[in-house]
């Protein structure tokens, strides 16, 4: 299994509405991506590991797939529309990091 994480960065001007990429974002994922996708995870940063550090991301989504040619067969054909709808949550321009699940 794999998991692809879209990492969005905590900085001063940063913007990030949560519950837009919960219930709008994440919704449109599962339509258009279909059976693909096994399961999402959406992680909101709270704090840093010091007392009063701001969190180093404001959020972070966690996709999993079984391959990744299954993610790459499934997202390439709407990573257009999917990264069209990314200013309607965010200012922040998401780093995704594909990783394999190892436990």
């Amino acid at each position: 299994m794999i998991k692809v994480t879209a990492l969005y960065p905590n900085t001063p001007d940063s913007s990030f509405d949560i519950n837009y990429y919960i219930n709008s974002h994440c919704r449109m994922l599962k339509e258009i991506m279909g059976a693909a996708i096994k399961k999402i995870e959406v992680v909101e940063g709270l704090a840093g590991a010091a007392p009063g550090e701001p969190p180093a991301f404001v959020a972070m989504g966690h996709l999993y797939f079984d391959s990744v040619d299954a993610f790459q067969t499934s997202f390439g054909p709407h990573v257009e529309s999917i990264m069209a709808d990314v200013p309607n949550y965010t200012n922040i321009q998401p780093t995704l990091v594909i990783s394999e699940v190892r436990s």
